[in-house]
């Protein structure tokens, strides 16, 4: 870390003790500190597709042959991380316009790219106006389809992805509740988690789209807390609109763009001993989401201009989880699959996605927790199998092979 970093730390620490005393004095306004000390243990089987030296992993390498016929991906990895320690800052505001007001600010070591790594990055900035029925919030949050009451509770950070939609996002969200059933509409840009394209993965995609991503959920949930048990269920629908160029290669200015649709549905029942949870997503063009997918080039629609007209990938995926709910132990069972579906039409250009040569991904990880306190020691067994192939004229992967890898995280506090 920097100097400029860690001043950086210090006054906001030194804000955040002042906002302490305030809080004392003033109930109705302050700030509230908390926050955690994470260290991953991993050890891999081969080289695998991943963020930050190996901590986010999503499905193994490839086969890369070397002169002699090796695999120069089939090599052990270990890694020790503690990038995933986080701060967190809970606010508490005067009311506003009727509503009681609060703010979330939440940041870890994770950086912002892989040359980033132990870098302190921006999670969560939002600000939430609650008039007990209705409720507005403004800022960086999850995106819509990662269901905060609903993802798996696994040891790796990955978090079910690239099963589960894995995304944070700039957004305006709106929930009206009616008792049991909520019902939320988001508007969203993108920033860190971003759509595929020419340029590689950027936000710019989107913006120039001169249009947010807008997402509609509704979530039927109940809830005993005496009893200990809940059920809920949800569904939702996700509408995107992407520009991946302004210019052709012709150098003329072109308006294409790209619309894409996902649907998601997902529930959760919890008993005194044990928690089933489970989702379903289909989707087009989830590059943004950390799943598989992305978009190709239909046909190019004028031979002079060479303007293009484009087709989203679409994907399959689900996920079911179980564990038990023991105060000391907890045991759990995660399995995932995932599918590249392909385009609906012939595709004539590059593919821009994640995993396009892949045709599935299977995930099967089994783990077993020790609370002790605010001390939780944790390990899991993670084996993600991935069938890699060859893209045929509709971007559906052919004569495809598995590759396995096994990650073990070992007593993870």
């Amino acid at each position: 870390m920097d100097k400029r970093t860690s001043a950086i730390l210090v006054i906001v620490m030194a804000v955040c003790a002042g906002g302490l005393r305030a809080e004392e004095a003033r109930p109705a306004f302050g700030i509230s500190l908390s926050g955690f000390i994470k260290t991953d243990v991993l050890w891999d089987s081969r080289q695998t597709t991943s963020l930050r030296e190996g901590h986010f992993l999503l499905f193994p390498k490839a086969p890369r042959p070397d002169p002699a016929g090796e695999d120069v991906n089939a090599g052990p990895v270990f890694n020790i991380l503690s990038i995933q320690t986080r701060l967190v800052g809970r606010v508490t505001g005067p009311d506003a316009f009727g509503a009681r007001t609060s703010g979330l600010i939440e940041g870890e070591f994770f950086g912002t790219a892989d040359g980033d790594t132990n870098g302190f990055r921006l999670r969560h900035a939002a600000v939430t106006l609650d008039w007990k029925r209705t409720e507005l919030m403004v800022g960086q949050y999850w995106h819509p389809l990662f269901a905060t009451d609903c993802f798996p509770d696994v040891v790796s950070f990955n978090t079910g992805a690239p099963f589960q939609p894995f995304a944070r996002a700039p957004q305006v969200r709106l929930t009206r509740r009616f008792g049991r059933l909520s019902l939320v509409a988001t508007a969203l840009s993108q920033r860190d988690f971003a759509s595929n394209g020419p340029d590689g993965a950027s936000s710019v995609y989107i913006r120039n789209a001169g249009l947010p991503e807008l997402n509609f959920k509704a979530q039927y949930a109940v809830k005993d807390a005496a009893a200990g048990t809940e059920a809920l269920a949800g569904l939702g629908v996700d509408l995107m609109r992407i520009a991946p160029r302004l210019v052709t290669d012709s150098g003329y200015k072109t308006g294409e763009s790209l619309g894409s649709a996902t649907v998601m549905a997902y529930g959760k029942l919890r008993t005194r001993g044990w928690t089933l949870k489970a989702e379903g997503v289909w989707g087009q063009n989830l590059h943004h989401l950390t799943m598989l997918g992305g978009y190709g080039v239909e046909r190019v629609l004028d031979p002079v201009v060479r303007d293009q007209a484009y087709l989203p990938l679409e994907t399959l995926s689900v996920w079911a989880e179980a564990h038990s709910n023991g105060a000391k132990w907890q045991g759990g069972l995660f399995g995932g699959y995932s599918r590249n579906l392909g385009a609906r039409r012939p595709l004539a250009g590059p593919l821009y996605g994640r995993g396009t040569d892949i045709r599935d991904v299977v995930r099967v990880a089994p783990r077993l927790v020790r609370n002790a306190g605010k001390l939780r020691l944790a390990a899991e067994a993670e084996w993600t199998s991935a069938a890699y192939g060859v893209p045929d004229a509709r971007g559906r992967v052919r004569s495809a092979s598995r590759t396995a890898n096994a990650r073990l995280l070992p007593l993870v506090p």
